[in-house]
């Protein structure tokens, strides 16, 4: 990898660290316009996953305050149990189509919230909650953005920014560590790969750490505006998948 090569990565890890220290989620939505590029589909995913637990792992820690395990643990337990039957489709059906529908979808939902300032929130239970994070799981198996659905939830649920975040970044946590294991089985640890992802780690952190430092300075308001930008770009990328 020449200087060039690695200046775009190195500077397309900054971004990702600082969009997932804003939002909490996106990371790999971010860096995949560059990374696969640059990078194999495999070299990708799997800095992705793994940089992933260190951007999740680190917001846990920093909403620590706010972090009540037992409201997440349904969509955690959804989401494991969405993100192998998602995986498994891959072998049986055109993911596109799907893609396609939830980027619609998506990009629905996030134009009508940009335009209408105040939802009414919805009310949900346990069965509920375990049934998006299946779905949100299932995404995740099928096209990586394990962290799109229960982001939507979040915001029909009127929570605010912390609780968002405190659901949706242990989920993201949980199924990106299910992916990392099944990314060093299909043989991701390579030394290549080890090599870059220390490169990058110091570059991630940097970008993570600023992102946390701006997110402090959102209000409520301003980050449900964040979340919804960044859902609508996440449904144009369904429907128009990088290449």
């Amino acid at each position: 990898m020449d200087g060039a090569v690695l200046g775009l990565y190195l500077f397309a890890t900054f971004i990702g660290g600082l969009v997932s220290g804003l939002a909490g989620f996106a990371l790999g939505l971010v860096v995949s316009g560059v990374w696969l590029h640059i990078l194999t589909p495999l070299q990708a995913a799997f800095l992705m996953a793994g940089y992933g637990i260190f951007t999740q792992g680190y917001g846990i820690w920093k909403l620590r305050h706010a972090l009540s395990w037992r409201k997440a643990a349904p969509f955690i337990v959804g989401s494991a149990l969405g993100v192998p039957v998602g995986t498994m489709l891959l072998t049986v059906i055109n993911p596109a189509y799907l893609r396609t529908g939830i980027g619609f979808l998506l990009v629905i939902y996030s134009v009508y919230g940009l335009a209408k300032p105040v939802i009414k929130p919805m009310q949900s239970g346990t069965p509920m909650n375990v049934g998006v994070g299946f779905l949100n799981g299932l995404l995740g198996g099928l096209t990586g953005l394990a962290g799109v659905i229960v982001a939507v939830w979040s915001q029909l649920q009127g929570w605010p920014k912390d609780q968002q975040r405190t659901i949706t970044q242990p989920v993201l946590f949980a199924a990106l560590a299910m992916s990392t294991l099944a990314l060093v089985v299909a043989g991701g640890a390579t030394v290549e790969n080890a090599k870059l992802f220390a490169l990058g780690l110091p570059v991630l952190l940097a970008g993570l750490w600023t992102g946390f430092w701006l997110y402090g300075r959102l209000d409520d308001a301003a980050f449900r505006k964040l979340i919804l930008v960044l859902l609508l770009v996440s449904g144009v990328a369904l429907i128009v998948p990088m290449r």
